[in-house]
């Protein structure tokens, strides 16, 4: 009975360290594959189908008996979570593709301060200055904040003596604003999972919020990619690493949701 309650207590944060481990393989893989052509549009749309397609039929076999009713209020939450959703990940791979995978995953430790200061903001978490607790998320959030201003604005690329100052220039442009684009993604990314955790308060079947989310996305990024990359040739994937970067992310949408 010990071993089962602490097993429940560990579960979270194991699944949060899978999480984190998934979005920094999917940061790498994705660049990998920016460098041999693909778009990040085609990878947002196709991760979004992909991940309906396989959770469609666990639907039918795992909720034969019904669903729980729907509400029109509940369906407007969800397209609101895909729309922030895809937001958020354009962000992040424009980021990506003009910084680097290493940058995103340190801008990415800025989601628990921003998941913080979004849950103080909506009466989700109390400030108790007198509670040890309070008083080290806020000490981690100042940290946190400060660590990413360094980052972005101070370590830069190094300036190599083979490059001229114009060259250099524009690499560290490029740098500041891919981190000032992971920065307003992961904003994007903080205020989904407060979304989501209001969501999972009123409808708590996390398969078909996981289908449900997906099929949004998929609704809400595929009209605005298919214009943006107009350029159909983009849309055939490749075999390699075209091809993984865009299945790699479909991981991560139910194990979030989870």
């Amino acid at each position: 009975m010990e071993w089962m309650s602490g097993h429940k207590d560990v579960l979270p944060f194991t699944t949060m360290i899978i999480v984190e481990c998934i979005k920094v393989g999917s940061g790498v893989f994705f660049k990998a594959a920016a460098l041999r052509g693909l778009s990040y549009y085609v990878l947002i749309v196709y991760s979004y189908a992909i991940a309906t397609i396989l959770l469609l039929p666990l639907l039918f076999i795992f909720r034969r008996t019904g669903l729980p009713p729907f509400k029109l209020s509940l369906i407007f939450k969800l397209f609101l979570l895909g729309i922030i959703g895809f937001s958020g990940s354009l962000c992040v791979y424009k980021g990506i593709e003009y910084s680097s995978p290493t940058l995103a995953s340190a801008i990415g430790n800025l989601s628990p301060a921003f998941i913080f200061i979004l849950a103080v903001t909506f009466s989700m978490e109390r400030l108790n200055w007198r509670s040890r607790s309070t008083r080290a998320k806020v000490m981690g959030t100042l940290v946190s904040i400060s660590g990413a201003l360094v980052v972005v604005l101070y370590k830069a690329p190094n300036n190599s003596i083979t490059y001229d100052s114009i060259h250099s220039r524009n690499v560290r442009k490029e740098w500041v604003k891919g981190g000032l684009l992971l920065t307003l993604g992961y904003l994007l990314f903080s205020m989904w999972a407060i979304l989501q955790t209001h969501i999972m308060k009123t409808y708590p079947d996390e398969l078909v919020l996981a289908f449900l989310y997906n099929l949004c996305g998929t609704i809400v990024s595929a009209p605005t990619c298919l214009i943006a990359e107009k350029n159909l040739i983009a849309w055939i994937l490749t075999p390699g690493i075209p091809l993984l970067a865009t299945i790699y992310p479909v991981r991560n949408y139910p194990v979030v949701l989870t």
